[in-house]
């Protein structure tokens, strides 16, 4: 999926020969922090609230003030995991979009990129969640599966991303609550669970005011 499929119909566009009021009131409505600057369907920047209120001067043009050398941007035929990335690191609320010719097409806004992130990628499923914490040197992805399989269970998402003192967490998505099979399987192979969310959990926290209750009849 491209992310041009994506692009949302609420986001407004203005020229440059608009005002820096005008623009505010345009975010204001819309509830966005940037909006796309458009000239005879050229894209020509991406304006933000914060540059206008710094400037000083809303009633100056865009044109006016150097509010129109901020061209942050995504090609139409990009995935939209490209978008989240660029979108996470400029913090942004809006990405135009624009064809091979720099041509505007329209923009994606976070919450629509969000929605689409969490329809697919498995996070709305049911499902428990581990982390796992391994040295990147022993990071093998073929075996992780090969143990969630030999415990007929799902990997519906897997994310990896950099921890504390240079370890790999890797976290896992799984299509079943119910961990302690799967969770007893990666133990055995040495792997360190940091981190479990499902029903063992559930069944801790049971334990945990059963054991409070038998203090509490002993006193």
């Amino acid at each position: 999926m491209n992310i041009d499929q994506l692009i949302s119909p609420l986001v407004p566009t203005l020229l440059p020969g608009d005002t820096g009021s005008h623009a505010l009131e345009l975010m204001e409505e819309t509830a966005l922090a940037e909006l796309p600057v458009v000239l005879e369907e050229s894209y020509v920047a991406l304006v933000q609230e914060h540059d206008i209120l710094d400037g000083n001067k809303p009633g100056e043009m865009l044109s006016a003030g150097s509010f129109l050398n901020y061209k942050p941007a995504i090609a139409a035929s990009s995935h939209p995991f490209e978008g989240m990335r660029i979108m996470h690191q400029m913090n942004l609320s809006v990405l135009p979009v624009i064809d091979h010719e720099h041509k505007y097409i329209g923009s994606v806004t976070k919450d629509k990129l969000l929605v689409y992130m969490t329809e697919n990628s498995g996070i709305d499923n049911p499902g428990g969640i581990i982390v796992l914490e391994i040295p990147p040197r022993n990071y093998t992805l073929y075996e992780i599966a090969r143990i969630c399989e030999n415990e007929d269970v799902i990997i519906l998402n897997l994310q990896v991303h950099t921890g504390d003192r240079g370890m790999l967490e890797v976290t896992l998505k799984l299509n079943r609550s119910s961990l302690d099979a799967v969770v007893s399987s990666f133990e055995r192979h040495s792997y360190r669970v940091k981190e479990v969310y499902g029903d063992e959990n559930k069944k801790d926290d049971i334990t945990d005011k059963y054991n409070l209750l038998m203090n509490y009849l002993n006193m």
